[in-house]
């Protein structure tokens, strides 16, 4: 339980400025997001105001006339703070947190803001924190009045007030403090992915825009027991289970931090730990709920970090969740696809069947005799391989078994005759 449950929950004003060059349509959509953000963040939108302009104001990011409309609506709702979905310059936020009493953030730092309330990990708590110090840095001239006189609040969680109003020569050596431990951390999980690379372990990734029902798929596969909820960046720590295939073979599958429209360059970098297991792995299982109006849109976003990873060259197979509540005239994007509600375990078991084929086709068929007798090399087989068929040939008293195996594997070791 965060701190802020048992709280009033903060009145918010979120200001949105539509440019010339954005469609209505991706427009209207990210101020919906960011009030699923505003909400998830335990606030409670008061009122919404847009502008359209050619470009933002260098100064005030919105017009002079927007911003006597804001004042009065700040004043009448008694709002306490004022979000605007982009993300402002320092300049721009010191100078709006001068105009107005309440606390002025971004989307940025609305975001920076909840990956502080999700972070479990140490990892996870270091990489906030660093996220939030190099983001507020250049601000502080602006920020720390803001804080001293309100005393927190959604944009303020993280490194906390006291924190930020040190001088800048702390906080930078609290930066390269921090990249220090991360890296050892990274140095340590690349040392066990080497380890786990060398074993010839199979590894799925479950990526997907936020909210689209990973954490829920990934429990049901894995019985992992992992925190789920109807909000947006339920996870924020990577982590691995062991996924146990119908034939018996496991398969290693991550859970991975959702995306969104819009994410900052700088908020990808910061996280880009719990998306490596992401670009590690042998098969994305890319989780869309089929039921969201803009899913188009979200598989767009999505495909688009992909690649800016360099793991768009990993097959996929894409996961449509939320089966029970799509609308009848429902048709899939991609051919690679299936449709499942991960409230139903037999949707769950369709979906292993899907991961082992997919697996299959990145294996080596092989068909191999073996003695009655070697017990150790027919268990292995069971373990280390996906054996689809074994029976005994009375003939030549031999068990035949045929299946798929990761490439080389005991490649030496196997008297393999391929068909």
């Amino acid at each position: 339980m965060n701190e802020t449950t048992n709280q009033t929950a903060e009145k918010a004003i979120l200001v949105g400025c539509q440019l010339s060059r954005q469609t209505d349509e991706h427009f209207f959509y990210s101020l919906e997001e960011l009030k699923s953000l505003t909400e998830t963040a335990q606030g409670t939108v008061a009122a919404v105001v847009t502008q359209k302009r050619d470009r933002y104001d260098s100064a005030t990011y919105i017009g002079s006339g927007k911003i006597e409309e804001i004042t009065a609506l700040e004043e009448e709702l008694e709002a306490d703070l004022i979000i605007f979905n982009g993300e402002l310059t320092p300049s721009q936020n010191r100078n709006l947190s001068r105009i107005f009493s309440a606390r002025v953030i971004d989307r940025t730092q609305l975001i920076l803001d909840i990956f502080a309330i999700r972070a479990r990990s140490r990892e996870g708590k270091l990489q906030v924190e660093l996220a939030q110090l190099e983001y507020m840095l250049p601000r502080l001239s602006g920020i720390g009045v803001s804080l001293s006189r309100l005393g927190g609040g959604i944009g303020t969680r993280g490194p906390g007030e006291t924190k930020l109003e040190k001088d800048r020569r702390h906080i930078r050596s609290r930066i390269h403090e921090l990249k220090r431990s991360l890296q050892q951390i990274a140095s340590h999980r690349d040392r066990h992915r080497g380890r786990r690379n060398s074993t010839g372990v199979i590894q799925a990734a479950l990526v997907g825009y936020t909210n689209a029902g990973k954490s829920t798929i990934f429990n049901r596969l894995t019985e992992a027991g992992t925190y789920e909820e109807n909000q947006l960046f339920a996870t924020l720590d990577p982590l691995t289970r062991k996924l146990k295939l119908p034939h018996g073979f496991s398969v290693l599958v991550s859970d991975t931090v959702g995306f969104i429209q819009d994410l900052p360059t700088s908020l990808i970098a910061a996280f880009r730990s719990t998306l490596e297991e992401a670009k590690e792995a042998d098969l994305l299982l890319h989780v869309i709920d089929g039921s969201h109006e803009d899913r188009v849109q979200h598989e767009r976003t999505v495909s688009k970090i992909l690649n800016e990873l360099g793991a768009s060259n990993i097959p996929v197979l894409t996961v449509y969740n939320k089966k029970d509540l799509f609308e009848e005239e429902f048709v899939p994007s991609e051919t690679s696809s299936i449709s499942i509600s991960a409230k139903s375990m037999d949707d769950i078991s369709q979906l292993k069947d899907r991961v082992e084929k997919e697996i299959m086709k990145q294996m080596e068929y092989y068909h191999v005799e073996v003695s009655a007798e070697d017990g150790k090399r027919l268990s292995a087989l069971k373990a280390e391989t996906i054996l689809i068929d074994q029976h005994f040939n009375e003939d030549k008293g031999l068990y035949e078994c045929k299946g798929y195996a990761p490439v080389n594997y005991h490649n030496s070791e196997r008297n393999e005759t391929k068909e």
